[in-house]
């Protein structure tokens, strides 16, 4: 019998949630969702105690994630599958945003679909090209989840776990500043605002600190050399 999935939305849910559009169910974000979601799969295991990172030996070499084996794993089923991932061989969190988060937008959009917070729509671009798109159903978590941000981004308030994960993660693929339900702020604070809180980490437990910020800097490189080589092949 198959793990039931949380029941309240993962971090790589409610990312993907915020960054859907909710009238036209395009997404933001889609040319490096791989690095954002295995980025929050990662975040999210690392909060959950379930991973953490140690130092490599010699003068080269990288720090290596590692699963915490005292513990069960995960039962959710993305996250299992991302701990599992994690335990197959010590990897750099460079290398793991993309392993983990290699093709993981389906699964998500698919539980989003289960949870009833968006629907699929099928059309045709120019009644040729297939397209799917999802609209959000119900908001409320959305909106519940935008305000946690809002707060902390925009009035100052501080980060509980979860709020902080979710900002850093954005900030780590800027878009900290599109998710914001309010617009009187201009976008540079907005931006400055979340680099604090990434930059901070003082929302994440010490034990698991270098692993949640190891993992949002492995995002934000994997992204720049992804536009590196994208240039350069242009």
């Amino acid at each position: 019998m198959d793990a039931p999935m949380n029941p309240e939305p993962l971090l790589a849910e409610e990312l993907l949630l915020l960054l859907l559009d909710d009238e036209t169910g395009a997404a933001e974000a889609a040319t490096y969702s791989e690095y954002l979601f295995g980025g929050a799969h990662l975040t999210e295991l690392a909060l959950g105690g379930h991973l953490e990172t140690r130092e490599g030996e010699g003068w080269f070499a990288q720090a290596k994630v590692h699963p915490v084996e005292h513990l069960a794993p995960p039962a959710d089923p993305l996250l299992r599958t991302a701990y599992d991932k994690v335990a197959e061989k010590p990897r750099s969190a460079h290398t793991l945003v993309y392993v983990v988060g290699a093709r993981s937008r389906a699964a998500l959009l698919d539980r989003l679909v289960e949870r009833g917070l968006v629907r699929r729509e099928k059309d045709k671009v120019l009644g040729l090209f297939p397209r799917t798109r999802h609209p959000a159903t119900d908001s409320t978590h959305e909106d519940e989840v935008r305000r946690a941000i809002d707060a902390v981004l925009l009035d100052g308030a501080e980060p509980d776990e979860r709020t902080g994960a979710l900002v850093s993660l954005l900030h780590a693929v800027g878009e900290a500043q599109k998710v914001s339900s309010r617009k009187d702020v201009p976008a540079r604070d907005v931006r400055r605002r979340a680099k604090e809180v990434a930059e901070s980490g003082g929302w994440a437990p010490d034990a698991v600190r270098d692993a949640v910020q190891g993992t949002q800097a492995a995002i934000a490189t994997s992204i720049a050399a992804a536009g590196v080589a994208a240039a350069g092949s242009s």
